[in-house]
């Protein structure tokens, strides 16, 4: 073992002397490395980013607070990131000019970079899903913003604005179909951080990068156990954390896919993700469940304005790894996450998602015969002006007292309704309907 890890190890309270370390996992921003002891018990050491993440001691106090108001919330040991502190007392250890962290090692678990089953995304929206539900009464406002403006579109917008006018490497006329695209959906990609300014969305705990691997399975039952890479948790939105997990885990195809006819947006894995999350997370308000489609559609085009003013700037964020990779990149990254993650993500979900299944998954159907009593059922319309998709409240009314069988009946009946030619018609005219159910 490193000699150098082996002094940064005994500063921790370990159970007994280390043994070895080695590296472990294929994360790309902290390096990792697996610790054993004499014991046999295993450790998790980490060398943190501190170019990423300038604020070590902000970052540290997030992902304490976090674990330990989380811990309140679960007796399984294996439910929530337990940080060893060192000997004095602290969180991590600034040493050999680096900074470092040690966790228990969660034993019995499974972390998957890509979903080998339908089930195993439905798991991870239950782990992100149920993470966003115990800390719903986290005071989120207290929380250090690690990342300044990290999922601000409008300041993304900014930037990219900035960096055109500068046109550094000479490149935006290369890109004008791209640039267009993303100046046009500018105002609709101001939604959620509007609604978080006025007060109409409720600030919570978000991740900030929710993909797969970052939600721990047992190994044995694949079930969620919880939720780790904490670095990015800050104050924002939790459509920031839907929004991304539908980004990167219904894409038909990889962020590097050269034929662009494979990039789409699977509705099925929408449906998947939408159900586990919002069952996992009942404390959703109206207003987010309303907006869980602009989540989609706002982190898409993100991450695709990102892309695209890294593109005019240079390159310097998204590294190259090969030779053209910068000109393919344009080619394909920016096409894809801006024309197919944004058009044709629009484009589907105007034809498809307000189906009966969508809203039976954000409704959290399973759940609708469980009682007499029916929480209040609410008529949704779907507005498609111009590739729009907005989805917003419009009546509401009480169905208490409703056996299962006759709620299902009307269901039933409104999904007819949105399948047959009647619907289509209406499609034209910019309405459709369907059923979702908000916790209230």
């Amino acid at each position: 073992m490193n000699e150098n890890l082996f002094e940064v190890l005994r500063a921790f309270r370990l159970d007994a002397k280390p043994v070895s370390c080695e590296p472990y996992g294929c994360g790309h921003i902290n390096v990792t490395y697996l610790a054993v002891t004499e014991s046999g018990l295993r450790y998790i050491l980490q060398k943190i980013n501190n170019n990423t993440f300038r604020d070590v001691a902000g970052l540290m106090e997030n992902i304490t607070a976090v674990t330990e108001f989380l811990r309140t919330k679960t007796d399984d040991p294996r439910g929530v990131l337990t940080l060893v502190k060192t000997h004095d007392g602290a969180s991590y250890l600034h040493a050999q000019d680096a900074y470092w962290r040690v966790y228990d090692f969660v034993e019995d678990s499974i972390c998957l970079q890509l979903p080998e089953t339908d089930e195993d995304f439905y798991q991870s929206a239950v782990g992100f899903g149920t993470f966003q539900q115990l800390l719903t009464d986290f005071p989120a406002a207290k929380l250090h913003e690690t990342i300044p403006n990290f999922h601000n579109t409008p300041d993304r917008y900014r930037a990219l604005l900035e960096t055109l006018e500068r046109d550094p490497m000479h490149r935006a006329a290369q890109v004008q179909p791209e640039i267009e695209f993303a100046l046009a959906w500018q105002a609709e990609m101001a939604t959620i951080q509007n609604a978080l300014t006025a007060g109409e969305l409720p600030l919570r705990v978000t991740h900030n990068d929710t993909k797969l691997n970052n939600v721990l399975l047992d190994a044995k039952t694949r079930k969620a156990l919880c939720v780790i890479d904490l670095d990015t948790v800050m104050p924002g939105s939790s459509l920031y954390d839907f929004g991304d997990s539908i980004r990167f885990g219904a894409a038909t195809a990889a962020e590097d896919e050269k034929d662009l006819s494979k990039m789409e947006m699977s509705l099925d894995r929408f449906r998947v993700f939408t159900r586990g999350y919002v069952r996992a997370c009942p404390g959703l308000t109206a207003k987010e469940l309303e907006l869980l489609p602009m989540g989609a559609k706002n982190m898409t085009m993100e991450c695709g304005v990102r892309f695209l003013t890294d593109y005019l700037d240079g390159d310097h964020y998204f590294a190259v790894h090969r030779d053209g990779q910068a000109h393919e990149r344009h080619e394909v990254e920016r096409r894809a996450r801006l024309q197919h993650g944004g058009k044709r993500f629009c484009r589907g979900a105007l034809e498809r998602l307000l189906e009966k299944q969508v809203a039976a998954c954000v409704a959290g159907q399973p759940q609708l015969g469980e009682h007499c009593q029916l929480h209040a059922v609410r008529r949704c319309a779907l507005h498609g002006g111009d590739g729009l998709l907005r989805v917003e409240r419009t009546v509401g009314h009480a169905q208490r007292g409703r056996d299962r069988a006759g709620f299902e009946k009307t269901v039933d009946h409104d999904a007819s309704v949105l399948s047959n030619g009647k619907t289509r018609s209406a499609k034209r005219s910019g309405f459709c309907g369907c059923y979702i159910i908000p916790r209230l």
